[in-house]
């Protein structure tokens, strides 16, 4: 196992299949990258923790069925966390999970780039985790501000690389998150 390293994917999930704002433009692709990225940590013995987001109502709630890896993922979790709030590290059992593995290095991945997703790796680097930013394994989707603009996922990610880049993350391509192991546990 790779030592004091973990991949967190974040609410990728079917619940988003059922929003009003969810675009097919760049599934595919982040499907590739994400799976990639998984595949990868699990040949190099990264562990994997996977997130859903749950609200009591709607698309996020237990009870719609759509709390569940957005297919066609292949997750295959070590350790499996339910939040409530933007920040994986909010309420979901996952830093206890973090410290009790020895975990000081956290690769940030799934959906939304610009929330969930930037939320957690800005909190994990405040705890003092060194924190990956995969962009390519992230989605989201365009949005629009007070004044009628309409911002692409691209730009968005971009926005999100600008802000997080040297502060709070390293951005990383999977192959680069893969590559940086600081340390390899005994095996």
């Amino acid at each position: 196992m790779s030592a004091h390293t973990a991949l967190l994917v974040i609410d990728a999930q079917e619940s988003f299949r059922h929003r009003p704002y969810f675009r097919e433009e760049g599934l595919a692709a982040y499907i590739e990258r994400q799976q990639a990225l998984i595949d990868g940590a699990r040949a190099v013995g990264i562990p994997v923790a996977q997130m859903f987001h749950v609200e009591p109502e709607g698309a996020f709630s237990e009870a719609s069925g759509w709390v569940k890896a957005l297919a066609p993922l292949r997750v295959e979790a070590d350790a499996v966390f339910r939040k409530r709030r933007h920040s994986a590290l909010v309420g979901s059992g996952l830093e206890v999970w973090l410290i009790e593995h020895g975990i000081r290095r956290v690769i940030v991945s799934g959906i939304r780039t610009e929330q969930c997703c930037e939320t957690t790796a800005r909190h994990a680097s405040d705890l003092g985790y060194a924190v990956d930013y995969v962009s390519e394994a992230t989605l989201t989707f365009p949005m629009t501000d007070a004044t009628g603009r309409e911002w692409s996922a691209a730009e968005i990610r971009a926005r999100t690389e600008l802000v997080l880049a040297g502060r709070f993350a390293r951005i990383a391509t999977v192959e680069q998150a893969l590559a940086h192991i600081p340390e390899r546990a005994a095996a």
